[in-house]
């Protein structure tokens, strides 16, 4: 091996372990990584940077704009209502008419607001109708993956390999040619999860619910006014604990204040809420030694609160979001977003401890007292998701019908005229999808029915940071001959069971490569290895760069290697494990299809 292939070599080997271990967000690690081969002299600058001017940025991110503008308008709101309709009953039939118009959706839409939309919707429809969400949000983030496999822009991934094709002399892909092998394995896919995948899923109960049961017992303390402990902090006090019991928030007035930090100073009439370490009955304590703390009269679901309404609020941390890696007290959330965290869950189990020493990771699920109006003052922060409804749950204000929580109207008919026009328009060829994106939010910020500040907004940089860098690390070993070196590596094990081997060999290292690192950096990073592999046998690439690119979407069998499994994973109160229990199968079946179809469409 040359110096530049052991670098690289190198290089990815610490990329990998990095993202696999949440060492630091996806976007930060390869950056380092596309930094590092850069600084060695693997690649020049300019090469490395090559990435970042791709015009798959521009139409991935004028596409995250069009789907704002689709929520903004109500486009999105009345698509969920039509989904579940009113008067469905039973799983199956949900899934029935949920399952494929989600599909159908995500092969148009950036599946990530789809699915946001649709989160807090089945939720309530599952409590109206007495159905876990557990039963119904692993479908829906299914769904949304078999829909992006039929499009050019029904996934970032299919258009970074569309730019990649460009860059490197191929055509790009057509709008629907992708449809040839992704349609099958939609309907494949959907059959499995509409008719298998309710056998399956876990009858769990929604985290609403344990959490209410978890705040019904905790211990309520009062402070009198004349108490010694008025004006010291919470550690000169030493009321952060009590015997079996520690301090989980703090109630002032009209204020909630968690997590509570060991600086906060105690005030008269202070509301103090204590929970045991287990989900358990608390012990009452021993007040002897805490002059003028005394047990309130009232339970929590007696208090009556005053002043501004409060609401109840559930927000999963988002892949690369700056929030992970931070403890909840460095994070400051009560300041940036006046949200009090009262706890925080984490596969199925709420974590237990003081709240402000714990470590957010991406996939965590903030339990969050907030003021009126939070979702949607919020909904497009890039650090968290917001899963619950307008107006919260549990908050004293009634739920808004989502339906008529939107403007709808002139804007929602300009909002969809504007995606048909890029569909159309990138279709048939007229113009380049970037352009076709480009075109469509400038009509959307002229017509006003996005400002441009919320059109900024709107865009996941991050995503777009791991595209540009992941683009930066294929070229790398292109340059450096590690990619030749895989590729001949690939064809060598598989090559004497001839071409279809080879094509079932990339699939399965590309799925596999999903689950650890992004779906766009694994694309990105076994495209040259996928050219090298063709040169030495001498094929056609096209069946090789279509399988390469569908089974980069395929991301089933984990939680974390695909955003939208991310973002039900906490609100549907999953286990890691239920993610591959229910996902194995189905990627097994749709290898299989894109194994068998591939090389008969595009004949290698």
């Amino acid at each position: 091996m040359t110096p530049d292939v052991l670098i690289t070599v190198g290089v990815l080997v610490f990329v990998f372990a990095a993202l696999a271990t949440d060492l630091w967000t996806p976007d930060a690690v390869l950056l380092v990584g596309l930094a590092a081969v850069t600084v060695t002299g693997v690649t020049d600058l300019e090469s490395a940077l090559l990435g970042f001017a791709n015009p798959t940025l521009l139409a991935l991110g004028s596409l995250y704009v069009v789907a704002a503008a689709l929520r903004e308008s109500g486009a999105l709101d009345r698509a969920v209502q039509f989904l579940l309709g009113e008067g469905e009953r039973g799983i199956r039939r949900v899934l029935v008419r949920m399952c494929p118009s989600v599909a159908v959706y995500s092969g148009f839409l950036n599946n990530t607001p789809v699915v946001a939309m649709g989160i807090p919707a089945l939720r309530r429809w599952g409590r109206r109708q007495g159905v876990p969400a557990s039963k119904l949000l692993i479908p829906l983030s299914y769904a949304a993956i078999l829909g992006g496999l039929c499009t050019l822009i029904g996934t970032s991934t299919n258009l970074v390999v569309h730019g990649l094709l460009q860059s490197h002399g191929y055509p790009g892909f057509g709008f629907f040619e992708l449809a040839w092998v992704g349609l099958p394995c939609a309907v494949a896919g959907l059959g499995y999860v509409i008719f298998i995948s309710p056998l399956l899923t876990p009858d769990r109960a929604d985290i609403r619910e344990e959490e209410e049961r978890r705040r019904a017992l905790l211990v309520e303390l009062e402070l009198t006014d004349g108490s010694a402990l008025v004006r010291k902090t919470i550690e000169e006090s030493g009321v952060a604990t009590l015997p079996g019991l520690h301090l989980a928030r703090i109630n002032r007035g009209d204020r909630e204040i968690a997590p509570v930090s060991s600086r906060e100073e105690l005030w008269p009439r202070d509301r103090l809420f204590y929970e045991a370490p287990e989900d358990v009955e608390p012990p009452v304590p021993n007040l002897a030694d805490y002059p003028g703390l005394q047990l309130a009269a009232r339970t929590p679901h007696e208090i009556k609160r005053t002043g501004r309404a409060r609401e109840l609020h559930e927000a999963v941390v988002r892949e690369g979001s700056r929030l992970a890696g931070s403890t909840v007290q460095k994070v400051r959330f009560l300041k940036r977003f006046g949200a009090a965290v009262t706890g925080v869950r984490r596969g199925g189990n709420r974590l237990e401890g003081p709240v402000g020493e714990l470590v957010l990771r991406s996939g965590d699920v903030l339990m969050l007292d907030t003021g009126v109006g939070f979702r949607e003052a919020f909904e497009d922060v890039g650090e968290f998701l917001v899963t619950t409804e307008a107006g919260g749950e549990g908050s004293e204000e009634p739920l808004e019908d989502p339906a008529v929580s939107r403007p709808g109207g002139r804007d929602l008919v300009v909002s969809v005229a504007v995606l048909i026009g890029i569909v159309a328009l990138a279709a048939t060829g007229t113009l380049h999808v970037a352009l076709a994106g480009m075109l469509g939010v400038t009509a959307l910020i002229a017509l006003r029915v996005i400002e441009p500040g919320k059109a900024r907004e709107a865009v996941d940089w991050s995503v777009l940071l791991v595209i540009g860098a992941a683009l930066g690390l294929g070229q790398a070993m292109e340059a450096s001959g590690t990619a030749d070196l895989v590729g001949g590596a690939i064809v060598d094990l598989t090559a004497a069971y001839g071409s279809r081997a080879v094509l079932a060999g990339f699939v399965i290292a590309t799925a596999l490569l999903t689950e650890i690192i992004t779906n766009n950096g694994a694309v990105a990073i076994m495209f040259p290895i996928v050219i090298s592999a063709a040169q030495a046998l001498g094929v056609d690439p096209r069946a090789l760069f279509v399988s390469v690119t569908l089974a980069g979407s395929m991301s089933l069998m984990t939680p974390i290697g695909y955003q939208t499994n991310l973002m039900v994973y906490g609100p549907g109160n999953y286990r890691f494990t239920d993610f591959f229990r229910v996902g194995a199968p189905l990627q097994v079946v749709l290898w299989i299809v894109v194994i068998v179809l591939a090389p008969i469409v595009w004949p290698m």
